[in-house]
């Protein structure tokens, strides 16, 4: 019995410290700060906690409808992301045969590159001297590149599902996987045809993991602030590029902290909504 236990407490204290040490303790330092007033001094000298930061982002509505935009995009963008990967994932596990291991591979290998240099290559794409406008002035549609492919959100919308599409196909497939195919069979027999069973039976099965990988999408992109920087320009910004700003160009930690303790509680409540109104149960029963 100690020894099973000793072995229970050897496996959770790692990955427990890796949380807390990265990921909690971060939080709680930019919580912390964002209860201060201004970062002058040391930043341990004891200091009185106020909510100016949180007053001056009440009073400025442009940061609240920044929010709002960046929420928006990231929905369309997890919604796009999830539905452009169920049926690769559908393919990959009841269509592939043999050679599923080898597409998973193929779907797998963006990760092998640098996350930078698949925007920068959507950047070169979409450029005035891209691949686009050099096919579509090769081919005579146009008589001069389109500088509207580039530097605002309709791009960043395009590479952000576009990288997002290889994330969300992988919980779609252990879905998939799990599901007993006797119950095909079952289908069949009651005489269902393909696309009655799809929708009676695989689609709902395999729900929890279209709603892993929207949420997978969906959080992070809320608060993304490279891709917007790389593909988006000034007039693709979102609510992670103002952050990003506070935290770098103005040095105003506080601040910054403050809004980003307002995009975590935001997306959080959504979640928990979404959460709440979507019964994994109902919908898999």
């Amino acid at each position: 019995m100690l020894d099973r236990r000793a072995t229970f407490w050897a496996l959770l204290l790692p990955p427990l410290l890796w949380l807390g040490i990265f990921f909690v303790a971060p939080l709680l330092l930019m919580a912390a700060i964002s209860f201060r007033a201004d970062l002058s001094g040391e930043m341990l000298r004891p200091w009185v906690p106020t909510l100016v930061q949180y007053a001056d982002l009440a009073r400025v509505g442009s940061y609240w409808r920044l929010l709002g935009i960046s929420a928006l995009v990231a929905l369309m963008i997890a919604m796009s992301a999830t539905a452009l990967a169920y049926p690769i994932s559908y393919y990959l596990v009841f269509r592939a045969g043999s050679q599923a291991n080898l597409y998973l591979l193929l779907l797998l290998i963006p990760f092998w590159t640098s996350y930078l240099l698949r925007v920068m290559a959507w950047k070169f794409m979409l450029g005035s001297g891209g691949v686009i406008n050099s096919f579509l002035l090769y081919t005579g549609l146009i008589q001069q590149p389109l500088t509207a492919l580039l530097y605002n959100r309709s791009a960043v919308v395009l590479t952000l599902i576009y990288v997002w599409i290889p994330f969300a196909a992988l919980p779609i497939v252990a879905a998939l996987q799990r599901i007993e195919l006797s119950l095909f069979e079952a289908a069949d027999d009651l005489g269902a045809t393909p696309a009655r069973r799809f929708w009676r039976v695989t689609f709902p099965l395999s729900l929890p993991g279209v709603l892993a990988a929207f949420f997978m999408v969906f959080i992070p992109t809320v608060g993304e602030y490279v891709t917007p920087l790389l593909v988006g320009g000034s007039r693709g910004s979102l609510y992670g590029n103002i952050i990003q700003d506070f935290f770098t160009k103005a040095g105003n930690w506080p601040f910054g902290s403050a809004l980003s303790m307002i995009m975590l509680v935001f997306t959080l409540l959504l979640v928990a909504l979404a959460l709440r109104v979507v019964d994994l149960r109902r919908l898999v029963v």
